[in-house]
């Protein structure tokens, strides 16, 4: 099992990406944040050891398809969840997807899963 539980949250509301960062650092992970897909890039390349991406699917700057499309070609090595207020589950996305509103504490479930694999 790895030691390291780096995430990195990408979500342009600031109000879900501050608190959904105090609630996981609260559980003990290392938390990263980008408001868009152009930071959160940033932090890629600065962090090789985040884990899991957590990212709001509908961005202004650098979301949507293009954005899903980005993280499956090059980051297929990171655990990907995807939220979103936008999508349906008619949706053909390859991430699970966690609907808005979603309980933080399903998606803390569901990083700890991810991890207790590593």
């Amino acid at each position: 099992m790895c030691d390291i539980k780096e995430i990195l949250v990408v979500e342009d509301e600031d109000a879900i990406r501050l608190t959904l960062r105090d609630y996981l650092l609260r559980k003990g992970y290392s938390v990263s944040v980008a408001s868009d897909g152009v930071g959160a890039i940033k932090l890629l390349l600065d962090k090789p050891e985040i884990r899991i991406i957590v990212t709001d699917y509908r961005m202004e700057i650098f979301g949507g398809d293009y954005w899903i499309k980005f993280l499956k070609q090059y980051c297929s090595d990171k655990e990907v969840i995807v939220t979103s207020g936008f999508l349906r589950p008619e949706f053909t996305i390859p991430y699970k997807v966690f609907y808005k509103p979603y309980d933080y504490a399903e998606l803390e479930e569901a990083l700890s899963e991810i991890f207790s694999h590593d």
